[in-house]
């Protein structure tokens, strides 16, 4: 496709639906936001505008009248890939989700919709595809960056640690990312080395917590012949063999004092010397640590030495645990089934219903390591094509005590809701949109209640990443502090 800007500076959003009237409407709401809007009404056009002019969004219907909403969404996936489509439907099903991820869909939502749900994925995606540009030209720079070390996903969470890497990729900063296992952290390290001025040189991966604390320093430093018993020989460390590239300390909070120490001295001295050895020679390298522990607390607990802790703080990335982005279950899911098939010569199966259901439901303690495996195994003991529930090691819709009370407690605020409709001066059913605010009004406060105003273990709970479920706060007026006040 044409990529080629107009002089406009607004974003352009290109809106393609057969209902002229909802493509007037949503034109001047979208137009009021500050974004060029462009409107068509079936699939030739479409294909025909997006041939001549630069698009920064798409907004696609999927019935249209001279045919299907699916064939410019592979048309897109196919001839710009990197463009952002939200379907927007009324016939949504979770298979019609999963099929539009699939067909490399942005976003999806169901007529009819909110209008700060639209905008805030229309922005979602405006950003997502002006980043996009930004990493490809970073690409450009240092040689191109491998499919593998790409983070893959739509949510908002992933959006910003994607901008966070293009920002940070050029520099030498040091970089300490945080989060669970299984979350993604070496992926994200190696995306920071590829798109770095580093790239063509070496990166090394280094477990500090899989190592003791004299094979640990011996690791990193290496050693001269006859440091220590079993020294036979001179042995270069990973200092060395990753100089002038990058050097990745997975589990930096299980390193020992002594380790930490000569660390400590690298990073302010950017010079080490072999265990054994008085020649000091230069550390060219980048650093890049990872850790699951709050080092935080390690420091105030006298674990972790605090000069040492700074040095590594420059720029924290936090990643989110694979419960705080379901919007990426599936599409990750996906990927990692075609991979896994790939890899066994097998034909990728299809997942029933209930197998989608719990995939999406499943609380992941295992993040996105726990998802690939499931995906793998799945692959294997799927083999009449279609993978259900019992082709899904650990995952299941099991219902626990917890998740019973958490069903009745969110059942009750929906009969609150209906009550309160009933107990008024009007008999009349209240319209659907009406009751759906007020339940979401309702949920809202069930959750921050039961989680004493917690906003992050409230999102976990609700399935909804931390930054939509602040946005649906506000769209309700709810502030944390006054469920804390309501609970205590």
């Amino acid at each position: 496709m044409n990529e080629a800007r107009t002089d406009a500076t607004e974003p352009h959003v290109l809106i393609v639906d057969d209902d002229v009237e909802l493509c007037e409407l949503l034109s001047i709401r979208i137009a009021a936001r500050g974004f060029r809007v462009s409107a068509e009404h079936g699939v030739r056009t479409a294909l025909d505008r997006l041939g001549r002019e630069h698009v920064d969004a798409v907004l696609l219907d999927l019935r249209l009248a001279d045919g299907d909403g699916f064939d410019v969404l592979d048309a897109v996936a196919k001839r710009s890939p990197e463009l952002p489509v939200t379907v927007l439907t009324a016939h949504g099903t979770i298979e019609t989700a999963v099929e539009a991820m699939r067909r490399g869909a942005f976003g999806f939502i169901t007529k009819p919709f909110h209008d700060h749900d639209l905008m805030q994925k229309l922005s979602h995606a405006v950003e997502r595809h002006r980043l996009r540009r930004e990493v490809a030209g970073l690409r450009r720079m240092v040689g191109g960056a491998a499919d593998e070390h790409h983070l893959v996903g739509v949510s908002a969470a992933v959006e910003r640690i994607r901008e966070t890497v293009a920002r940070v990729a050029p520099s030498d900063a040091t970089v300490l990312l945080l989060g669970e296992s299984g979350t993604g952290k070496e992926l994200v390290a190696r995306s920071i080395h590829a798109l770095s001025p580093r790239a063509r040189r070496p990166f090394v991966a280094v477990n500090c917590a899989a190592l003791s604390p004299d094979l640990l320093e011996s690791t990193l430093f290496g050693h001269v012949r006859g440091a220590f018993t079993g020294a036979i020989a001179d042995r270069e460390g990973v200092f060395g063999a990753a100089s002038h590239g990058t050097l990745f300390l997975d589990e930096i909070g299980e390193m020992p004092p002594s380790v930490q120490a000569r660390l400590l001295r690298v990073l302010q001295d950017r010079r080490y010397s072999k265990v054994g050895s008085t020649v000091e020679l230069e550390a060219d390298v980048r650093i890049i640590t990872a850790t699951n522990r709050d080092l935080r607390q390690e420091v105030t607990e006298k674990r972790f030495r605090d000069d040492l802790f700074y040095r590594l703080h420059v720029v924290p990335i936090a990643m989110p645990a694979l419960r705080d982005r379901r919007d990426d279950v599936m599409l990750l899911a996906k990927l990692f089934l075609e991979r896994a098939a790939a890899r066994h010569g097998l034909t990728a199966p299809r997942f029933a219903p209930r197998a989608l259901t719990a995939l999406v439901e499943h609380s992941w303690p295992g993040n996105v390591r726990e998802l690939a495996n499931v995906m793998e195994a799945a692959v294997l003991l799927a083999r009449e094509g279609t993978i259900e529930l019992e082709h899904l090691p650990g995952i299941g819709l099991v219902e626990t005590p917890a998740a019973a009370a958490g069903a009745a407690g969110i059942a009750a605020a929906a009969a609150r809701v209906l009550d309160a409709y009933r107990s008024g001066d009007s008999a009349a059913i209240p319209p659907m949109r009406d009751a759906r605010e007020a339940f979401e009004r309702a949920y809202l406060d069930l959750v921050l209640g039961k989680t004493n105003g917690n906003v992050a273990q409230a999102a976990r709970i609700a399935g909804r990443n931390r930054t939509d479920f602040y946005d649906l706060m506000r769209r309700h007026g709810i502030l944390p502090s006054s469920a804390k006040k309501a609970e205590g």
